[in-house]
C-alpha cells in the first residue's frame, strides 16, 4: 500500500511528478540496509542494539497516552536522561528528545540534524503500510526542503503570510464560527469537536486562500481535506486528496491570471517565482499542516475554560481568560505532542546518546515543555511563551503563522462563548477521554449543552468588531 496522504497527483496542476514514497537516499547519505532482518528482533545497525547503549528501547505504542504529559514524560525522563531510545510501529527505532535543551539543539542545527527523510537508513525495513509513511514519507514540498531550497519556499511563504491582515483573519474566522454554530445553535446540545473545533480552522484557512465564503464548492473541499486526514471506514483518502490537489491546482491558475487580496495570490505574485507545483504543494501542507494542531488546541482550551475553576468564573463574564487557558494549554496540553523528525546528517551525540548517520530524531515537543529543568519551582508555563508548541530553529512554523493560529483559536472560542454563553459540559469531567495517541493531543469528544437559540446575533458589525479589538484580540 503507498501512502496514503501524498498519491500522486494527476497532471492538473503542474507536469513536475510527486513521488512522496520514492526514498532513494541523498549521495551524502547512508546506503539503506539490505537483506531481511531476523525475526522478532531489531533491525541491525540500529539504535535498538544494545552496543549503542545499556537501555532498553521502549515501544511508544505501549505508552499510555491517557496520561497526563508531564507525568508521563518525566517518568521516561528519569529511566533514560534527555534522550530516549525508542521502537516505533514494527519495531522501526529512532531516538526521542525528551530535554528542553536537547529539543532547541536539533531544531537549530540542520546541518547536523536535516529534514530530508531519504537520508533515514531504515526504508527497507518499512512496509508500504506503514501507519507514520504519511508523516516520514518524503515529498517535495517546503516540509521536506533543506537549504537554500527550503528558504527561498519558507521565505515565500512567510512573506504571503504576512501579507495577510490579522483582523481580516479573525473577521473571517468569526464569520465561519457563526456559520458553523448556526447549524446547531437551536438543538440546545451537541458534539462540539465534529460540529464546530475540527470544522473551523480548516475552512478558515481555504478561505483565506480564497475559496468562496460558504459555498459548496469550499464545503466539498473542506470535507475532502478531512477525509484526507482522518478518513473513516468506506472513504477514500487517496481519492480525496487527488480532488483536493485539482481544486488548490485550479486556484493557483485562476490567482495567477486574476491576483486578489488571498494566501494564494500573494503566494503566486512572490519573488521567488514559484511553479504551478510548488504552489500547490506547499499551500496543502500549509492548510493540513495547521489543520489538527490548531483545533486540538482549540480543543484542549476550551476544556480548561469550561472545568477548571482557575477560569470558569473568568469565562463567564466574558471573555477575559482565554488567551491564559491558550497559553497554558500550549505548554500543558501540547497539541502536537511529538514530531516526526530530523534526520542525523553525520554521526554525533545528543544528550549523551551517541547518533549515527541516517538514525531519526523524533522531537519530543511536549516533553521539552514540561522540562523539570525549566520549572524546578513549579508555576510551569505562567506568564511565559518560551514554549516549544510550533518547534523552533528554521523549520518551526512559518513565522507568522504560530500568531495566526492564535488568533484563529483565540476567535473561535471568543465567537462561541459570546453567542452560547451558558455552554456547559455535558458530562462528568472524568467522562472525557483523549485521544489514544502520542503523536496529538485532544480529546475524543466534547458534548457540550446550553440554551437553545443562543444570544441574539450582533445587530451592528462594527459595534462588534469595536468589542473585539477592546477586548485585546490581535494584542494576545
Amino acid at each position: 500500500m503507498k501512502n496514503p496522504l501524498f498519491p500522486p497527483p494527476s497532471d492538473d496542476y503542474g507536469p513536475e511528478p510527486l513521488r512522496p514514497w520514492d526514498h532513494r537516499p541523498k549521495e551524502s547519505a547512508t546506503p539503506p540496509l539490505r537483506g531481511p532482518t531476523a525475526a522478532g528482533g531489531p533491525p541491525p545497525a540500529c539504535p535498538a542494539h544494545g552496543d549503542r547503549w545499556e537501555d532498553e528501547p521502549v515501544r511508544l505504542s505501549t505508552l499510555d497516552s491517557d496520561r497526563p504529559p508531564a507525568e508521563l514524560y518525566r517518568e521516561l525522563r528519569a529511566r533514560f536522561g534527555p534522550v530516549a531510545p525508542v521502537l516505533l510501529d514494527d519495531d522501526i527505532p529512532a531516538w526521542l528528545a525528551l530535554g528542553y535543551p536537547e529539543v532547541a539543539y536539533v531544531t537549530g542545527h540542520d546541518e547536523e540534524f536535516g529534514r530530508d527523510s531519504r537520508r533515514w537508513h531504515q526504508w527497507e525495513n518499512i512496509p508500504g503500510d506503514w501507519p507514520l509513511l504519511a508523516y516520514a514519507g518524503y515529498q517535495p514540498s517546503v516540509f521536506f526542503a533543506e537549504g537554500e531550497e527550503h528558504r527561498r519556499r519558507a521565505g515565500a511563504l512567510t512573506r504571503a503570510l504576512e501579507a495577510m491582515d490579522m483582523y481580516d483573519v479573525s473577521l473571517v474566522c468569526e464569520s465561519v464560527g457563526r456559520r458553523l454554530i448556526d447549524r446547531f445553535v437551536h438543538d440546545g446540545r451537541v458534539e462540539l469537536l465534529e460540529s464546530y473545533v475540527h470544522a473551523l480552522p480548516v475552512r478558515v484557512m481555504i478561505e483565506l486562500c480564497g475559496m468562496p465564503a460558504g459555498e459548496d464548492i469550499t464545503e466539498n473541499l473542506a470535507e475532502d481535506l478531512r477525509i484526507t486526514l482522518d478518513a473513516e471506514r468506506g472513504e477514500n483518502p487517496v481519492e480525496a486528496y487527488r480532488r483536493v490537489a485539482r481544486q488548490l491546482g485550479a486556484l493557483v491558475t485562476a490567482r495567477r491570471e486574476r491576483p486578489e487580496r488571498d494566501l494564494t495570490s500573494y503566494l503566486v505574485t512572490d519573488e521567488a517565482a514559484l511553479t504551478d507545483t510548488e504552489a500547490v504543494h506547499d499551500l496543502t501542507v500549509l492548510i493540513l499542516a495547521g489543520q489538527q494542531p490548531t483545533s486540538n488546541w482549540i480543543c484542549n482550551a476550551l476544556r480548561l475554560l469550561l472545568l477548571d475553576d482557575r477560569f470558569a468564573d473568568k469565562v463567564a463574564g466574558g471573555r477575559v481568560g482565554v488567551p491564559e487557558a491558550l497559553t497554558e494549554t500550549l505548554w500543558l496540553d501540547t497539541p502536537v505532542q511529538n514530531f516526526l523528525g530530523r534526520w542525523a546528517t553525520r554521526d554525533t551525540e545528543l544528550g549523551g546518546r551517541p547518533v549515527k548517520q541516517g538514525d531519526c530524531v523524533l522531537l519530543g515537543l511536549a516533553a521539552a515543555n514540561t522540562d523539570p529543568e525549566l520549572w524546578p519551582h513549579g508555576g510551569m508555563g505562567e506568564g511565559s511563551t518560551a514554549h516549544l508548541s510550533f518547534s523552533m530553529g528554521e523549520h518551526r512554523c512559518p513565522h507568522p503563522s504560530p500568531q495566526m493560529a492564535r488568533v484563529i483559536a483565540r476567535t473561535a472560542i471568543d465567537t462561541l462563548l459570546a453567542r452560547l454563553p451558558d455552554l456547559a459540559v455535558a458530562v462528568e469531567a472524568e467522562e472525557l477521554r483523549w485521544r489514544r495517541s502520542l503523536w496529538k493531543r485532544g480529546l475524543e469528544e466534547l458534548p457540550v449543552v446550553f440554551s437553545a437559540g443562543g444570544v441574539r446575533e450582533w445587530t451592528d458589525r462594527g459595534a462588534g468588531r469595536a468589542r473585539s479589538r477592546e477586548t485585546g484580540l490581535l494584542r494576545d
